[in-house]
């Protein structure tokens, strides 16, 4: 029987091996790679991110594993990650939002498709937002804790603890687009 490090690991292990789509700088697809060698080589891939607020406007911020290979143990504003072999930006923004914290069936509205690189990581990005006011079921090998808390703590804790630049980038043309 592992215990959660030996889960952590394992599941690490397995997301390193995952094919993904990797993309030219225009966003076409070029094939798949496993996620590891994409990184490795500095290929850019798509990715997506969900927000998820409650019907107050709050957002779920949560906390990554400490296993995690890019930014462990920290804050993300968005429910996300790497678009797989075979799928779209808006199935892998459903299947992450299901798996990462439990949310299913509800509606996701698209909002932006932009490019972000920073150090190590060089992405084709979809955000999305839905509306959850239900419990969130978190994956273990990949949230530690989240809480729905305001924009404006939201921007005031990001001053202080480390948050995901690349979920920060989408949050902020979020934000931008919405004024």
């Amino acid at each position: 029987m592992m215990d959660a490090t030996q889960k952590e690991a394992a599941h690490r292990a397995a997301s390193d091996a995952e094919l993904i789509c990797w993309v030219d700088e225009q966003d076409h697809l070029l094939g798949h790679l496993v996620r590891s060698d994409l990184r490795q080589r500095g290929l850019i891939g798509r990715c997506t991110f969900i927000f998820l607020f409650n019907s107050k406007g709050e957002l779920c911020v949560h906390r990554r594993t400490l296993s995690k290979a890019l930014y462990p143990g920290y804050w993300d504003t968005a429910a996300g990650g790497m678009v797989a072999e075979g799928e779209s930006y808006a199935v892998s923004a459903a299947r992450e939002l299901e798996e990462e914290l439990g949310v299913s069936g509800v509606p996701l509205t698209e909002h932006d498709h932009f490019y972000f690189e920073n150090g190590d990581s060089r992405l084709w990005c979809k955000s999305y937002s839905a509306v959850w006011d239900g419990p969130l079921r978190l994956q273990p090998e990949e949230v530690m804790e989240a809480r729905f808390l305001s924009i404006e703590i939201i921007q005031q804790e990001a001053e202080q603890k480390p948050y995901c630049p690349d979920a920060q980038e989408g949050l902020r043309r979020y934000l931008a687009s919405r004024r």
